[in-house]
């Protein structure tokens, strides 16, 4: 959808550290600091925040309406308007951004959380799938993605060697002390540091790059008695042609955005990061009829979401596999002048149900301290790509 009636913007941002496991948190505990940091941002109390929205899901938390006990994080009093999504927090911004348009807020907060950890998500994520003919046969992500990588090797898209080009360039550009373009004199806001974000151990520290399926490759070889370096670890297939590389870490988090309308957004933000154009679509539920090596929804996405209007300068994808850029590239027509995924992407970070809900916000962290003008953000849910959001954000020219 684009030419809105209203201007609406992100003007914060805030994410925690994302840790291979948080036992010893709730996702209270897990949320306050994020909803703390991005209200502080924006320097709005609770009592100014006119809608609240969040995405989650009950059955990566195991427990029904988790959701409603995450909502003692953002507080008793006042009393809210809230409302939730069991998908991605990405598809909680766009529930808002509709409510802003109405007039029927001027502010919202969004949050987001997943604890991938508390369970095998590898199984979870299974019950997406159709309940008749695919859900019996218990495919998880990573055997589905590696359909779709072989897929785009057979039809010479990519190859082995390029998926793990990407995978090395999206865990450099969120490795520890990579550079984040700041204005002079500007306080570097949350979820844009050096440290945030970044996959961590269970003791809270930066943990090293033991991704999703290294992690399992590390145990088996444990078991075995034939552990070996992460660096033969990160070699091993996981589902050929997928190697522990191109998949995504297991990791739990949260994230928050603060969105504001017109006025009230520049009050706020010195360069608010203008909401210019967001859809949605979704794909056939059957694998068996799409094609797995393109996106028909992400482009129809884009297309009403003005992304072709103008050029991009930096794109954020949620692409948990390597192989899954390559298709969003396709289907965004992004050439190598486009920066894509500064921030590392899901491959760097993946705590599922918050993921594309921060890849929003980053995009629109880049813009709010002048390291982009116009970006564009994904956000996907489901096997394969299946359903995709597409946003376009831009800066006011200077």
């Amino acid at each position: 959808m684009t030419h809105a009636a209203r201007d609406v913007a992100i003007v914060a941002f805030a994410q925690s550290d994302h840790r291979r496991r948080t036992d010893g948190l709730s996702e209270v505990e897990t949320l306050m600091p994020v909803l703390h940091e991005a209200l502080g941002q924006a320097g709005l109390a609770a009592r100014d925040i006119d809608f609240t929205c969040s995405g989650s899901s009950d059955y990566l938390a195991g427990r029904a309406f988790s959701f409603t006990m995450a909502l003692d994080g953002v507080g008793a009093w006042p009393p809210i308007a809230e409302s939730h999504v069991e998908t991605d927090g990405a598809w909680a911004l766009y529930e808002a951004w509709v409510k802003i348009l109405t007039g029927a807020a001027d502010t919202a907060l969004v949050y987001a959380f997943g604890t991938s950890s508390a369970g095998d998500i590898r199984d979870v994520l299974t019950r997406q799938l159709d309940p008749y003919y695919l859900a019996p046969l218990w495919p998880d992500p990573v055997a589905l993605a590696a359909l779709q990588a072989r897929a785009l090797i057979d039809a010479g898209d990519t190859d082995e060697r390029a998926l793990a080009g990407i995978a090395a360039r999206s865990r450099a550009a969120a490795a520890p002390g990579a550079a984040v373009p700041q204005r002079q004199g500007e306080r570097r806001p949350c979820g844009t540091g050096p440290r945030a974000g970044r996959p961590r151990g269970d003791d809270g520290r930066a943990a090293p790059t033991a991704w999703t399926a290294e992690a399992v490759a590390a145990r088996s070889a444990e078991a075995k008695g034939t552990a070996r370096g992460p660096r033969a670890a990160a070699d091993d297939y996981v589902v050929a042609p997928l190697r522990a590389r191109d998949c995504p870490p297991i990791g739990d988090g949260a994230a928050a955005v603060v969105l504001a309308a017109g006025d009230t957004a520049r009050r706020i933000h010195d360069r608010p990061a203008w909401i210019r154009g967001i859809d949605h679509r979704v794909e056939a539920h059957a694998l068996g009829v799409r094609d797995l090596t393109d996106s028909p929804s992400t482009r129809l996405a884009a297309t009403r979401a003005g992304a072709f209007d103008a050029p991009v300068d930096t794109a954020e994808l949620h692409a948990p596999f390597t192989s899954q850029e390559v298709v969003l590239r396709k289907a965004l027509r992004l050439g190598d002048d486009v920066t894509v995924n500064p921030s590392g992407g899901a491959l760097a970070a993946n705590p599922v149900m918050a993921t594309g809900l921060i890849r929003l916000g980053e995009a629109a962290a880049r813009i709010h301290r002048g390291a982009s003008d116009r970006a564009l953000a994904h956000a996907t849910a489901g096997p394969c790509l299946q359903q995709n959001l597409v946003a376009v954000l831009e800066g006011e020219t200077r």
